[in-house]
């Protein structure tokens, strides 16, 4: 039985983690700071565990995560999910806070929620990590700075995990969505459309233009990809980005 933990699980993508993982059998932890979408979780997924984590509090982490690997009775897999996606805004104006909000929780939480379990994950006979990294990782993004810069920043923090962590049979890799049906993507588009002052369908036309398979990739297909690279059929896939983005070939 894997021993899952999941950080920002209780809505959208990390939900949808937490239901494939728990349907393979897997015991399941997942924080988020959502209060009420942890106590729905929690009635929707028999034998989850579930946790109040504020994922900018470095303080909060470090007591989340010794918890989370006691109440699993160990750690085989940990998917670090959690992610905001700031202001939608020019570089040159950009409020100095709120970057600093969205680097605290992309990638520092990530830092910090990683070197806490890596003592555990190396006790384990086959540790992953799965990172979530966005197309915003592999092309950038107009006017989301803050966001584009963590999530090539992911790439390289992924990548330095697996060379360092691989003598010890732990696998790290990074998933790079695109547009995710949910609404978070409709948050963004929104924010696009206010800035250039376009239609939000005009907005979503221009999104879908740069991918050659029309529409929103589906949360449960990001979850699947997750479930096979936990998996010992992904066994020799370390180092490496996965996208899933309808072949989207610009930003």
């Amino acid at each position: 039985m894997q021993k899952v933990m999941i950080t920002a699980g209780a809505n959208g993508i990390g939900r949808e983690f937490a239901r494939a993982f728990a349907a393979t059998g897997a015991k399941v932890f997942v924080c988020d700071i959502d209060e009420k979408g942890l106590a729905a979780i929690g009635k929707d997924i028999p034998g989850l565990i579930a946790a109040h984590c504020d994922m900018a509090s470095r303080t909060a982490i470090s007591r989340m995560v010794p918890e989370a690997v006691e109440a699993l009775g160990g750690l085989d897999v940990l998917i670090n999910n959690a992610g905001i996606a700031g202001l939608t805004h020019p570089v040159e104006g950009f409020p100095p806070d709120d970057w600093d909000k969205v680097v605290a929780v992309n990638l520092t939480a990530m830092f910090d929620v990683t070197r806490l379990a890596i003592p555990h994950l190396k006790k384990s006979q086959a540790g992953v990590i799965i990172n979530m990294s966005s197309i915003a990782g592999r092309y950038g993004f107009a006017n989301r700075s803050p966001y584009a810069a963590t999530k090539w920043g992911v790439i390289g923090f992924t990548k330095t995990l697996a060379m360092e962590l691989g003598p010890f049979g732990i696998r790290a890799n990074a998933i790079a969505p695109g547009a995710v049906d949910g609404d978070r993507i409709q948050r963004v588009f929104a924010g696009r459309a206010q800035l250039s002052g376009r239609s939000m369908e005009e907005v979503k036309a221009e999104a879908f233009a740069a991918q050659s398979i029309d529409g929103f990739i589906d949360p449960k297909d990001i979850a699947q990809l997750a479930v096979f690279l936990a998996s010992p059929a992904a066994k020799s896939i370390s180092g490496q980005v996965m996208p899933i983005d309808n072949d989207r070939q610009r930003a």
